[in-house]
């Protein structure tokens, strides 16, 4: 009974899951009165569920409609719609819009949907100080209460007749912003306002603006008076005296400074009036300023003074600016229409000038150190001037010149360049140097005591001597130096090496090796090497000539191998010839003894068979055979020995000794040869 009761609970569990399907067709957010609503004005936002169920029973739906992806409302509720209302829409209501239905366990939600909240509330614009002082500031606060930052905040200072002055901050954080504004000379009646901006889908928006807020300025003292006493208009030798004052509210801080040309003559704290005083000199004309100071008021006023010269600037002349030391100088000094005056002559020093004489002339006899600059004075009624200073230059003569290389030694390797140095020991300059090579003048150079001349057009045959010349401003005129020869060197070219034999020596046989050069320039210094795994130095020297001969005694076989040699001389260039190859073999005498070692006891014991066999005869057949088998054995010996010497492998010994004698002849002619003629090297460009 159980069971079946359970089959029939099954089955109208069955049934009525099958009667409650539903599924969401769409889900839709709506905005009224539409997606762009005024600042202010009433905003709804409509969220729709559109489901399709098997049957009419009930839902229960959740609705949340986010605000840029943050949760803003959430409603339970049977139907199919839910309505989120802002009855006053503000900007910061402005962002993207969805909703997100569920029921039943499935959950769909809606395209998202941009609202613009477009206009900004009226900012609120409060002045900390409703009254305040030249140089104080005006401190300022804007807010936009019902923003939401960032925000962009512009403050404005409007002044009567003049454009208005604007700062602008941005507010990343906060929906208010404070500046300030320094309060300046002229400013009495100053009015501020601002306004905000914000941005939305890259563009601004903008508020109106703010209340226009008043701030009155009061002067904290008055624009300063400047005098000049007895006038504005003086004659150099007069004295002057300034007076700058002004009227203030209160005395504290305050500061008076006297300037011209920006530079301050004299200054006075907490005090009301600043007086000045000089004598009148003509840098004294010009424009004088009064300024008055306090905290970061500041006020001026300007006074033009001209001052009339009392007599010209006085002239020096010199009897000559160019002579020769031990010379006579004379220096005058004057002045134009004038000659009441007290006179001197000075000469010029970085460390102050140095008077000569306290008169209008001075003739002294002069040397090289009074070389310089001279001024004179001129003093009337305490008015000193100075004249512009006259160049004096006094003349050494110049010593006879030195040439020579500059890299020391008189000689240049050809295709490199000359480098040569005039100097001229003693001698006031500036020094005109001239080159000559030959009879040509090649380049001139003006300097202090030397000079440089590069030469780059060397050849072999080049003959010409250099010289140079030198001369200053001195009336002594030019000297010149003594000719310097210059040697050119050839570097070496085209080495080459040979050898007597060529290719084969015999052991304990001497060679002979020349190494000789195309060209090059004397001395000449050759080198000889054999190459095996290393390179080593067998023979060095160094030549008055253009080859050399090097004679190795008694070769052998480790003498064996692979010989070049190297030229070079003082362009020290190095020159490898080609390598030659030399191999040591066994001399004649060497290879007879070593046949001899090898015939001679061959030899023996066919000699030892022949006479054991005829012995053996001789016992077995008597006499007449001993007789037979003697000549048979001599007959066999014969023909052993003549076969041998027809198959090429035995020498006789008076065979070897010819041939060694012939050898050892043609060896000693061949050394004569080496010794009397050196081109007939075998191997060696220059062999026959």
């Amino acid at each position: 009974m159980y069971l079946a009761l359970l089959v029939i609970f099954l089955q109208c569990s069955e049934l009525y899951t099958q009667e409650r399907v539903f599924t969401f067709n769409t889900v839709e957010i709506k905005i009224r009165p539409s997606v762009k609503v005024k600042n202010g004005a009433r905003m709804s936002v409509f969220c729709h569920a559109d489901i399709s169920k098997s049957t009419d029973f009930q839902l229960k739906h959740n609705f949340t409609i986010f605000k840029n992806g943050k949760p803003v409302f959430m409603s339970i509720s049977d139907r199919e719609d839910a309505q989120y209302e802002i009855p006053v829409a503000r900007s910061s209501d402005t962002g993207e819009y969805e909703c997100t239905v569920e029921a039943g366990g499935k959950t769909k939600s809606s395209n998202s949907l941009h609202v613009w909240v477009t206009g900004m509330t009226k900012p609120i614009l409060t002045a900390e100080e409703k009254e305040v002082l030249e140089g104080e500031v005006v401190k300022l606060r804007c807010e936009l209460p019902e923003e939401v930052p960032p925000l962009h905040f512009f403050f404005r200072k409007i002044k009567m007749n003049s454009t208005p002055k604007e700062k602008h901050v941005y507010e990343p954080y906060r929906n208010f912003s404070e500046v300030t504004f320094s309060v300046e000379e002229g400013d009495n009646i100053l009015y501020f306002d601002c306004f905000g901006k914000r941005s939305v889908l890259l563009e601004f928006e903008s508020s109106e603006h703010s209340n226009r807020t008043l701030v009155t300025v009061k002067e904290p003292f008055i624009k300063p008076t400047l005098n000049a006493k007895p006038s504005s208009n003086v004659t150099e030798g007069d004295r002057i005296q300034f007076e700058c004052s002004t009227v203030v509210a209160r005395m504290r801080d305050i500061e008076i400074i006297l300037q011209k040309n920006k530079t301050i003559l004299k200054s006075v704290q907490d005090e009301k009036i600043l007086k000045y005083s000089a004598v009148a000199t003509l840098e004294d004309s010009g424009e004088y300023l009064c300024k008055v100071e306090q905290g970061r008021a500041s006020k001026t006023t300007k006074l033009n003074v001209v001052v009339s010269e009392l007599f010209p600037k006085p002239i020096l002349s010199a009897s000559r600016s160019n002579l020769d030391e031990n010379k006579e100088l004379t220096l005058s000094c004057s002045i134009s229409g004038f000659r009441k005056a007290n006179f001197s002559i000075l000469r010029k020093n970085s460390n102050g000038d140095i008077s000569l004489k306290n008169s209008r002339n001075l003739t002294m006899r002069v040397n090289v150190n009074d070389t310089g600059s001279f001024i004179c004075k001129a003093e009337v009624k305490g008015i000193v001037k100075e004249s512009n200073p006259v160049m004096v230059n006094i003349y050494a003569p110049v010593s006879k010149p030195t040439l020579s290389v500059v890299s020391g030694l008189p000689e240049v390797v050809l295709g490199k360049p000359l480098r040569l140095i005039c100097r001229s020991a003693m001698g006031t300059p500036p020094i005109t140097f001239r080159f000559h090579k030959g009879n040509e003048v090649k380049t001139i150079v003006t300097n202090d005591t030397y000079a440089m001349f590069l030469d780059e057009n060397i050849r072999q045959n080049d003959k010409k001597g250099y010289k140079c010349d030198a001369r200053n401003n001195h009336s002594s005129g030019m000297k010149t130096s003594n000719i310097l020869n210059i040697t050119v060197i050839v570097p070496i070219t085209s080495a080459s090496l040979g050898s007597i034999p060529y290719g084969e020596v015999e052991d304990g046989h001497e060679t002979a090796f020349l190494c000789s050069v195309k060209e090059g320039s004397w001395p000449i210094h050759f080198r000889i090497f054999r190459k095996t795994d290393h390179e080593v130095l067998l023979f060095e020297t160094s030549e008055n000539a253009d080859r050399i001969v090097w004679r190795k005694k008694a070769m052998n076989r480790q003498d064996t191998g692979t010989y070049y040699c190297m030229a070079s001389n003082r362009a020290n260039v190095d020159v490898k010839s080609h390598p030659i190859t030399i191999s040591v073999i066994l001399a004649v005498w060497q290879k007879g003894v070593i046949a001899a070692s090898v015939l001679i006891p061959i030899a023996g014991a066919v000699t030892f068979a022949s006479w054991w066999f005829l012995c053996k005869k001789k016992k077995a057949k008597g006499p007449s055979m001993e007789m037979s088998g003697s000549a048979l054995a001599t007959n066999l010996t014969s023909e052993k020995l003549t076969g041998q010497h027809n198959d090429g492998d035995y020498y006789s010994g008076s065979g070897y000794i010819e041939d060694s004698e012939n050898h050892m002849k043609t060896t000693d002619e061949t050394k004569d040869s080496v010794e009397n003629r050196h081109s007939r090297i075998q191997g060696h460009p220059d062999a026959t």
